[in-house]
């Protein structure tokens, strides 16, 4: 009798490092440049580019967007990349927590405002009124739900097909909807006025015009599939061989296509976080494939690795090591002793002096700070090989 193994019943793969070091890197980048001390003093490269154009601030989120993708690669293998029972419940699953992960944050710092407040305690549990029905945990959500199940659909032959229809259609519902302009009549606003309600967005200001245009809107949550999908490719290009010199070139060349692309483009379509272009898109996700190369020649080949304990531990537990960042910075930020916040001591009363009343280094040694207490819990969950899922 001829035994057959199935590729679920096969070995796992070694993990790869850098993967993990690429995925802690991102999320204490993603801590650092939302926790500040001050949002009014801030170093040039920490912020996200106003409108157009690209920062170092503006490739965490889609970094760890297309860290997502490769690791869902990984993940579905274990269901052999069919469209399943088992499969479509764990996806349906997931996608339902991290949104509702995403909801009680942003419920959560309504609260706390809520309940330091005037309002009673009734008004501060809900107010549901104006909370922010997506954000980045939701995006993530549903770029993690519809692209697994797109890519269960779909076979590898075609999904690169999916990506590229999914952004050519995007970027004609730009052009004729106004969608680069920060307006109103942007077709990207338009929609989420609709489905979601000005009360449920966030509000942005640009040069002194201020409108309710989320960032995570659910337009834009289009070209974020297809993002997440060009990582579940590469995720592909990884699995499929074992050798890190081979896996290194294929990144590399990935790579260079994309982020060249993205750049060319962006003559015609501006490279543009907040509207997640198409050449956003090409160009982060290109650069995003050529560090993960870069990574793996220094830590997986050259094994170089002592350097990078600090972030393996943001790698491990990324999701919830976030989540606790969001979940503190609401409670620093509205805890108030002695009428000032706990944020407000620590940043005015402690690092300003520190500083030379040097307020920009201030806001960002505090920053530092916040990252540096979120990585001790991380580490304690690290030593004792406590691994969160989400």
């Amino acid at each position: 009798m001829t035994e057959h193994t199935t590729l679920a019943e096969k070995p796992r793969p070694k993990r790869l490092l850098a993967l993990d070091i690429l995925r802690g890197i991102t999320i204490a980048g993603m801590i650092l440049v939302n926790n500040p001390g001050s949002w009014g003093h801030i170093y040039a490269p920490l912020e996200h580019a106003a409108w157009n154009g690209l920062t170092p601030t503006d490739l965490v989120f889609p970094f760890f967007m297309f860290i997502m993708g490769v690791s869902t690669y990984f993940s579905l293998r274990k269901y052999n990349y069919e469209f399943s029972g088992r499969a479509i419940a764990k996806i349906c699953v997931r996608t339902l927590v991290i949104f509702a992960i995403g909801l009680a944050i942003a419920w959560f710092g309504l609260f706390m405002r809520g309940i330091l407040s005037d309002a009673t305690f009734s008004e501060a549990v809900f107010n549901f009124d104006h909370i922010r029905i997506l954000g980045v945990m939701p995006r993530l959500a549903l770029c993690y739900g519809i692209g697994s199940l797109l890519a269960l659909t779909f076979s590898t032959r075609a999904l690169p097909w999916v990506i590229a229809a999914m952004l050519v259609i995007y970027t004609v519902i730009l052009l004729l909807g106004n969608g680069f302009a920060f307006s109103d009549t942007n077709v990207i606003s338009i929609v989420d006025h609709k489905v979601l309600g000005a009360d449920h967005m966030y509000r942005d200001t640009i040069d002194g015009v201020s409108l309710k245009f989320d960032p995570e809107g659910l337009l834009s949550t289009l070209p974020s599939i297809a993002h997440m999908l060009i990582g579940y490719m590469c995720g592909m290009l990884l699995l499929g061989t074992k050798d890190n010199t081979v896996r290194i070139a294929r990144l590399f060349i990935v790579g260079t296509i994309l982020t060249f692309a993205g750049f060319l483009l962006d003559f015609g379509l501006p490279i543009n976080k907040k509207i997640w272009s198409p050449t956003f898109v090409l160009t982060t996700c290109g650069l995003a494939s050529s560090f993960l190369a870069l990574l793996i020649w220094i830590i997986d080949i050259r094994g170089h690795r002592r350097w990078c304990r600090f972030f393996e531990v943001f790698g491990i537990n990324p999701l919830f090591l976030y989540c606790l960042g969001a979940v503190l910075s609401i409670v620093i930020g509205t805890v108030k002793i002695g009428g000032t916040s706990i944020k407000g001591l620590v940043y005015t009363d402690a690092l300003m002096p520190l500083c030379g009343g040097d307020a920009t280094l201030a806001s960002l040694l505090f920053a530092i700070l916040f990252v540096a207490i979120n990585w001790l819990v991380g580490l304690i969950l690290y030593k004792n090989k406590i691994y969160i899922k989400i």
